[in-house]
């Protein structure tokens, strides 16, 4: 499957946003994770795509106020959507992008970003991942 198919699948999927929740295992240890201090992640679903070797993964985040996650990458696209609050997005090569409620961001595969929560209550993202699934999801960028 193309390229092409692959981000409109990305774009899809970060319209249907919370629909895709109904497989959300709340009670299991593996939904919720702490990434770094300051930062909660719920996994909500992960489902294989008719892309050999990709698949759909939705995860919230949630941000404590002046909280930036570690500069990183995923190996494949991701769709930012701000559930609450505003962050600051920074991606290589690009001007900072700040984001409130109801906006979204689509990051290209493989580019390094840092979202910050700049605001002064928790904020926070539905982030929906179409990537390689023979690699992890996050690589710590320098």
């Amino acid at each position: 499957m193309s390229r092409t198919r692959i981000l409109t699948a990305a774009a899809l999927l970060a319209v249907a946003g919370l629909s895709q929740a109904q497989d959300v295992k709340p009670h299991s240890k593996a939904a919720h994770a702490s990434w770094q201090k300051g930062i909660q992640r719920t996994d909500l679903t992960r489902h294989d795509l008719e892309v050999p070797g990709y698949e759909a993964i939705q995860v919230r985040v949630d941000f404590e106020p002046g909280i930036a996650s570690p500069r990183h990458s995923h190996p494949g696209a991701e769709v930012a959507y701000v559930i609450a609050g505003t962050f600051e997005y920074k991606l290589a090569g690009r001007a900072p992008v700040i984001l409130k409620a109801g906006e979204s961001l689509f990051i290209p595969a493989g580019t390094p970003h840092v979202a910050t929560n700049i605001g002064k209550d928790k904020a926070s993202e539905l982030a929906t991942y179409i990537v390689d699934k023979r690699q992890p999801l996050l690589k710590l960028e320098e």
